[in-house]
């Protein structure tokens, strides 16, 4: 829920209007609308310095990360097919939520374009369910009610036969199509005017009726609500007459639903299971933030924000999705960009994609001062991981890391701490995080500390743990004459694939593992993080023009590499990559800058900054 915003201006789905602009109704509503400002007032918005402590207990652990953070709104093109799937894939995503909005203008059942809706709807679905994730359907989209105009309502003037056939059609459409395994999210912010504009009474007799249609024709159908755009309390009123009804008729949601825009998860939920608690209702079903992060807080360091108080209130969150017509269609919801046709991923998309590498168990987090954060650790794999949001604050935060005893990343007292910074960058294209240290710690009383200098509270801040005596960094390289990422081509998994330069799409494909050669100075082995294969020079030839490839690890000369520092540009992080057993540099084919030019060795260019040949300078953006 917005305040005081002007009914013409675009709203997060590109719908107009806010409750602020909604006429006035019954003394009922206006409380509730009163309320739920109160609570707006509550989350910081502005950036204030405050140095704090967020402390890991290692030893508190619960089950294996769930990701229920990992949702949109919309965010994927009308016929189902882009964003590719690793920008999906790469951030462990969950659940889709759309129903055609936007598609013709009006459109939906009651200005009679019903079916391009329903197509866009369809296509969304095959695809989130091709992905693993969750479709939750909104039919009042599908019905016209996208809040782009204010629409004949369901019930207006005690007709309901519109109603009626709307959802023998869409229930017919569903069962069709085997569309049995999605949730039904029945009606989006109903006390606000723009999404429901007939009143409370008859929107509880429209619900009603939903629920007991939809029961009928799938009896083990899951149904959301109510999706207010208001958060649920005590004082709220519009909510506290919605669970006395639903309880008196027996119509009680599968899932809870309200949005956060702006708000706290962890709040919200408290609230609403102290009101369930009051009517004798089940406090055990699930809940969902199935709208959170107002424009303005789509960034790193909220997101980071929202994900650790999503998961510690055990709550299910779908992003916000601020976008107007087809834009509302694509971008996965503000976490990609386009130049062009192709997709760059924005600071947020990075923090998501950490999420979702976060494995093992999930540990105890006490948080900081509007400072919270997501901890693992993953014993198998030897790492421990934490990723950190901000609520609006700044300064230095302290993460105390106490009982690592419990973790496997101890080595002779030792821990090794790796911080990076995921940069907001003014809300544009990332390459990928930066790094901010990477040292080794001391470890006393089986615990450490590690400091992070927040300075934008718009960045992100991730601390990984790993033992000493991994030394691996990743990166991804940059090639300086064209700003493209070294890329494993067509995300291939193939022994002799030639490797390409391509747009830093932030994709795993693009990872590369740095672990040094041992015995032989500033020399790495380069592990592509997609195939898990190695940089290789192919048949270990000496010659110019010789293919850069991928090939199975087997330690030899040809698939080492030497960093050489290049310092004519200025920046620490510029090397050549130098093979070994030729002495020759990693290149770009032709000096091309055209996405998809094949990397081969070249003899290396000594004067390859002053004479702007730069296709042999890779900037390594993990170095620390």
């Amino acid at each position: 829920m917005r305040i005081s915003r002007r009914p013409d201006l675009p709203r997060r789905d590109g719908r107009p209007g806010s409750p602020g602009s909604r006429r006035p109704r019954r003394t009922t509503a206006l409380a509730a609308l009163l309320a739920s400002v109160a609570a707006l007032a509550l989350p910081g918005t502005s950036a204030r310095a405050a140095d704090t402590t967020v402390a890991v207990d290692f030893a508190t652990a619960g089950g294996a990360p769930t990701y229920r953070a990992s949702g949109t709104l919309y965010g994927m093109t009308e016929n189902g097919s882009l964003p590719q799937d690793h920008f999906y894939r790469d951030i462990k995503w969950k659940f889709m939520r759309a129903g055609g909005a936007q598609l013709d203008n009006p459109g939906g059942w009651v200005a009679g374009k019903y079916d391009r809706r329903w197509n866009a709807t369809l296509a969304q679905y095959k695809r989130t369910k091709a992905l693993g994730g969750t479709f939750v359907l909104l039919p009042h989209d599908l019905w016209g009610a996208d809040g782009t105009s204010i629409p004949t309502f369901p019930g207006d003037n005690g007709d309901w036969s519109r109603f009626d056939a709307f959802y023998d059609r869409l229930l017919g459409d569903v069962k069709a199509a085997g569309m049995t395994d999605i949730d039904w999210d029945i009606w989006n912010e109903p006390e606000c005017r723009q999404f429901w504009g007939s009143g409370q009474p008859q929107y509880l007799e429209m619900w009603k009726r939903a629920y007991r249609k939809i029961r009928a024709a799938i009896p083990g159908a899951v149904v959301v609500g109510a999706s207010g755009c208001s958060k649920p309390s005590t004082g709220n009123t519009w909510w506290n007459t919605y669970l006395d009804y639903v309880k008196a008729n027996n119509v009680a949601p599968d899932i809870y639903s309200w949005h956060d825009l702006p708000g706290d998860p962890v709040v919200d939920s408290n609230a609403i299971n102290s009101m369930l608690a009051a009517r004798s209702m089940t406090t055990s079903r699930p809940f969902q933030v199935n709208e959170y992060g107002n424009g303005d807080e789509q960034n790193p360091g909220r997101g980071g924000w929202y994900i650790s108080r999503l998961e510690r209130a055990g709550v299910d969150g779908l992003r916000a999705n601020w976008a107007s017509a087809a834009n509302l269609h694509d971008f996965e919801a503000n976490l990609l960009t386009k130049s062009g046709s192709q997709y760059l991923p924005l600071g947020e998309w990075f923090l998501y994609r950490y999420y979702g590498s976060q494995t093992g168990n999930v540990v105890k987090v006490t948080p900081g001062a509007n400072t919270d954060g997501l901890a693992t650790k993953d014993n198998s794999a030897r790492n421990a991981k934490i990723l950190l949001g901000s609520n609006g604050n700044t300064g230095t935060v302290t993460v105390a890391l106490n009982r690592l005893d419990t973790t496997s990343v101890v080595e002779n007292g030792r821990v090794r701490a790796v911080v990076q910074r995921i940069p907001n960058n003014g809300g544009g294209a990332v390459t990928g995080p930066v790094t901010v240290s990477d040292r080794t710690l001391s470890v006393g009383g089986d615990s450490a500390s590690v400091s992070v200098p927040w300075t934008d509270s718009k960045d992100g801040y991730t601390v990984t743990l790993l033992p000493p005596s991994n030394t691996t960094v990743s990166t991804v390289a940059v090639a300086q004459h064209s700003g493209q990422c070294l890329d494993d081509t067509n995300l291939s998994t193939a022994d002799g694939t030639q490797y390409q330069q391509y747009s830093c799409e932030g994709g795993y494909q693009q990872m590369l593992d740095l672990k040094p050669v041992t015995g032989r100075a500033n020399t790495y082995t380069v592990v592509n993080e997609l195939s898990g294969k190695c940089l290789d020079v192919a048949g270990a030839s000496t010659a110019d023009a010789a293919a850069v490839i991928q090939y199975t690890c087997n330690g030899a000369v040809n698939q080492m590499f030497t960093l050489n520092p290049v310092t004519a540009l200025g920046n620490s992080k510029d090397y050549q990559l130098v093979a070994v057993h030729s002495g020759k540099c990693v290149d770009v084919n032709g000096n091309s800058t055209t996405p998809g030019a094949k990397l081969h060795q070249w003899t290396c260019d000594p004067a390859s900054v002053l004479n702007s040949k730069k296709n042999q300078i890779w900037r390594l953006q993990g170095m620390g």
